[in-house]
């Protein structure tokens, strides 16, 4: 499956991406609290650009696109190190921004960067 056209991804943004795109982030947030759902809290950060554009990642929609991803030990140390607090913060402020209209675009940005900025997870490929 594609990539769905813009006026759909534009109408979920409106009806539901930008209210669901925090709650999920802070769900992740709570379930990366606890070792044993930890990798929950992960998949569902990974997810942050889907639900709040409905955007598919490059890996389902190209196969081979998703290979240049950095090992799982790489991204484990930068997890605990930096990512679990600087993905947090840049969360809530892309939430702060997303409810203003000059912040909108930065918003989106940064939320669709959520899963690197977390574990180095690229999204795009």
């Amino acid at each position: 499956m594609g990539q769905r056209s813009l006026f759909v991804r534009a109408a979920w943004f409106l009806l539901v991406g930008w209210w669901a795109t925090p709650i999920l982030v802070n769900v992740a947030w709570a379930l990366n609290a606890t070792v044993l759902l930890l990798p929950v809290g992960i998949k569902l950060i990974n997810l942050v650009p889907t639900v709040l554009t409905l955007k598919e990642p490059r890996s389902r929609l190209e196969p081979g696109s998703g290979r240049g991803q950095r090992s799982l030990v790489v991204r484990a140390v930068y997890f605990v190190l930096v990512g679990w607090w600087l993905s947090w913060l840049w969360a809530n402020v892309a939430a702060v921004l997303a409810v203003t209209i000059v912040g909108l675009p930065v918003a989106y940005w940064m939320f669709n960067r959520l899963p690197y900025v977390t574990s180095l997870y690229r999204f795009d490929g």
